[in-house]
């Protein structure tokens, strides 16, 4: 679908880049020309994906840092920038999230997502814009948001709550930004099945089929899918397409927000005794 040079230009950094994910955009992008940088507080995964992107041909560098560390950001960012270039484009991946009733959380459980989700995020993006500003060159950033940024959900409050000011940051930049040539976009994925992630929100095989069930698909998202849809917005063809959040769910949300979405678990017997009482309302 894409051309093999379609990103020869680009030179991307992207937080939380050595695991799931992050880990699928460094090798999507790479392949298709991207060099890469990617900054984890883990050095041991951060080599491991690095060796392994080098093994396939593709320009790449990482660097330890903390996304709730603004010095160890700058230092990242000077140290990336050596290895493979100017970065012009930031992917804003790095997050933190598990399952749990808000009451059941202390304060530090609380700032521990919102550090890494919103002030990572914000830390990430102001280090490379004020680059970006004072070279007078334009670039890309990509964040990583999710379906309930916009509507909140039970159970991961923290979450939602970062995830809507990540948003919030995505829509208000893309404003303010535009005139620098920076533009700003992001995607709101559903459900994509990672090794970390995964054991945090469905750490049990009921859950797991219960997050299954609501997606109108019936399967979850592939890596290849997101990666896919991250590409193009990260290339020239998505050059103004700008404070957009673009969901990719296979309809999960559509279809568990409306009124009547708990119906599509009648069988065909309830649905036909359902027309009839329809079609004939008592008086």
């Amino acid at each position: 679908m894409f051309s093999p040079d379609l990103l020869k230009d680009r030179n991307i950094l992207i937080t939380g880049g050595a695991t799931g994910l992050g880990r699928s955009m460094a090798f999507k992008f790479g392949t298709l020309g991207a060099s890469i940088g990617i900054m984890s507080r883990n050095e041991r995964r951060l080599s491991g994906t690095v060796d392994e992107l080098r093994k396939a041909g593709i320009k790449a560098t990482y660097h330890v840092a903390d996304v709730r560390n603004p010095d160890e950001i700058h230092n990242a960012a000077d140290a990336i920038e050596n290895e493979i270039g100017e970065i012009n484009a930031l992917v804003n991946n790095a997050a933190g999230n598990f399952i749990s009733p808000l009451e059941y959380l202390s304060p530090n459980a609380v700032d521990s997502i919102l550090d890494i989700v919103l002030h990572g995020t914000f830390y990430c993006t102001l280090e490379l814009g004020k680059r970006w500003i004072a070279r007078k060159k334009g670039a890309t950033v990509l964040n990583i948001v999710t379906t309930y940024a916009t509507t909140g959900s039970a159970y991961v409050a923290p979450s939602a709550a970062a995830k809507a000011g990540v948003l919030a940051l995505t829509k208000s930049l893309a404003a303010e930004w535009a005139k620098y040539g920076i533009r700003h976009v992001a995607i709101a994925p559903g459900a994509f099945p990672t090794d970390g992630a995964w054991s945090r929100l469905a750490p049990t095989k009921d859950l797991s089929d219960r997050m299954l069930e609501r997606i109108p698909f019936k399967r979850f998202g592939t890596h290849e899918e997101l990666t896919d849809l991250a590409t193009f917005l990260m290339s020239d063809g998505a050059s103004f397409i700008n404070g957009e959040a673009v969901v990719i769910d296979g309809g999960e949300s559509i279809a568990n927000a409306a009124q009547f979405g708990f119906l599509s678990g009648l069988s065909e017997d309830q649905w036909k005794a359902i027309r009839e009482m329809t079609r004939n309302p008592k008086a």
